[in-house]
């Protein structure tokens, strides 16, 4: 046995006490929801198997369907804009700009803030009364409007904007640090070949960037799951529940409803999405990590 192969070894030895007390606490937690998920708890946890029926009528929830809608389109602008933003700042960072740690703060800045101040600061930029719409109609424009936030149909979108202003930075940060680490021949080999920058970027460099793109997408899908606290700050799930999220939706039946069967079972629904549109990008990404080494 080799000295790195005993190094290893030992250290995952170590290890292995906070693996198994994280794993178990993991495991457990999940495995305890999902029995809460098949009876009629309400206040308290209670052992009565009732089956099935908490997620019937979770699926038949006007309210359910409607914050899983939501999750839905949110994500879909959420993770693209970002990945897109995200990318074109990176490699707006890479031209060697003056001032570049400026800028490189100024678009990273917004990561830094919490979901629940970034909430706050757009539901007063979105604000009719008092936010953007209304300093331009005092200018002149009497037409402005700029109200998202406050209507049925765009205000789920209005926590989308708040959100890629949020979480661009981020993805700006890992792609940045990744296509910086690409090798200085690459760049040379397709100058001399006279192939333009932007097809570099877009066939070459960011191929290379695959795990930093992956990374990006997990931490950003892992964002649309969790979406409670700029929902709470910004709309409240309002006007109505045209901005309702699966998250809000089981603090609400946890805490103020009081139907603890009803929430574990959403909790449930929501791992499992999360479990359907993960596995296979993981699939896809081992059997091309695997492919690279071989």
């Amino acid at each position: 046995m080799t000295y790195r192969s005993l190094r290893s070894r030992s250290a995952a030895l170590a290890l292995l006490p906070a693996w198994i007390a994280a794993g178990g606490a993991f495991v457990g937690s999940v495995v305890w929801m999902a029995q809460i998920s098949f009876t009629s708890s309400r206040l308290l946890p209670v052992n009565d198997f009732i089956g099935f029926d908490n997620y019937i009528n979770l699926l038949g929830s006007r309210l359910w369907q409607t914050a899983f809608n939501n999750m839905l389109i949110f994500g879909g602008l959420y993770i693209s804009a970002c990945m897109v933003l995200g990318c074109l700042m990176a490699i707006a960072l890479d031209q060697k700009l003056k001032a570049e740690a400026f800028w490189r703060t100024v678009f990273l800045y917004p990561y830094a803030v919490s979901f629940i101040v970034t909430g706050l600061v757009w539901q007063w930029i979105m604000n009719p009364e008092m936010g953007v719409q209304n300093a331009i109609r005092d200018m002149g424009w009497a037409s402005f409007t700029f109200d998202l936030s406050v209507r049925r149909s765009t205000a789920i979108y209005a926590i989308a904007i708040a959100a890629v202003w949020h979480g661009a930075g981020l993805v700006m940060a890992l792609m940045l640090s990744a296509i910086r680490g690409i090798d200085e021949n690459i760049w040379k080999a397709t100058a001399i070949d006279g192939i333009p920058k932007w097809r570099t970027y877009l066939q070459i460099v960011l191929p290379m960037c695959g795990p930093a793109l992956w990374t990006s997408l997990v931490l950003l899908m892992l964002g649309v799951v969790k979406l409670y606290d700029i929902v709470v700050a910004l709309t409240n799930g309002g006007p109505g529940i045209a901005s309702e999220v699966p998250a809000k939706f089981i603090m609400d039946h946890l805490f103020t409803r009081q139907e603890i069967g009803t929430a574990a079972a959403a909790a449930m629904m929501l791992l499992l999405t999360m479990f359907i549109v993960v596995a296979p990008f993981r699939f896809l990404a081992a059997r091309s990590s695997r492919r690279l080494s071989q």
